[in-house]
């Protein structure tokens, strides 16, 4: 039996975890046959590893990172729980960057009321690993042609611009408007950071789209193809 492990950071927020839950239940939907376990790496149980350990007895693990950039829990909690296990279990990489989650923050964004002259920032939670920022910018690259301006950066922790910063920025550069685009997958703490960071719009969160469900699942077909070509999924 194949398993994709779908890991997501972990939240003490209801509607957080109401949101990973209807991702993940979405993953499942277009994985019929395929077990989907679920993990995370902080604040909630059970830990990636532990589910790892649980599931590789009973064939290929492909570990999914429910998160939107690269960064200290795919490339420390993560890969540390399929390194135990090699041959037998692998990880992926973040779901972004991707061009589907472009298309998710452009619609974010216009069902928000974007409108033609307003700045645009999208904001992520940020890290402390420089990974983060370099995929967060290339996030912003696929964004900008889909709306037709420039996208700028900001951070609600970790190294970069913070985004009340990056707002002041576009205000002092002559925008009357400022839209902020969420980049973050759930409700919870950084969407609230988010939220109170000083923008005139601000678009929701991301999940549940069953867009970001179909990138999971391309990044699993990828990682059993690395972990055993054999194995059909």
């Amino acid at each position: 039996m194949t398993t994709l492990i779908a890991c997501s950071h972990g939240t003490s927020d209801p509607a957080g975890r109401a949101a990973i839950h209807t991702l993940i239940d979405q993953i499942r939907m277009l994985l019929p046959g395929i077990r989907v376990a679920e993990a995370f790496v902080d604040v909630q149980d059970p830990a990636v590893d532990e589910v790892v350990d649980r599931c590789v007895g009973d064939g290929p693990v492909v570990v999914v990172p429910l998160l939107l950039s690269t960064g200290f829990h795919t490339n420390v909690d993560i890969a540390r729980a399929v390194a135990k296990h090699p041959g037998r279990a692998t990880a992926t990489p973040a779901l972004g960057p991707h061009a589907l989650l472009a298309e998710v923050v452009h619609d974010r964004l216009a069902a928000a009321g974007l409108r033609s002259g307003d700045a645009v920032i999208l904001a992520a939670a940020g890290s402390s690993d420089p990974a983060a920022a370099v995929d967060v910018r290339a996030m912003a690259a696929l964004l900008s042609p889909r709306l037709g301006r420039a996208v700028t950066v900001g951070f609600a922790a970790g190294a970069g611009t913070r985004i009340s910063d990056a707002v002041q920025a576009a205000r002092a550069a002559g925008h009357e408007r400022v839209a902020i685009a969420s980049y973050v997958l759930a409700p919870g703490h950084f969407a609230r950071v988010i939220a109170n960071a000083g923008g005139d719009v601000v678009a929701p969160s991301l999940s549940p789209d069953l867009r970001i469900a179909e990138i999971a699942v391309e990044r699993f077909r990828a990682g059993v193809q690395v972990l055993r070509p054999h194995v059909t999924a």
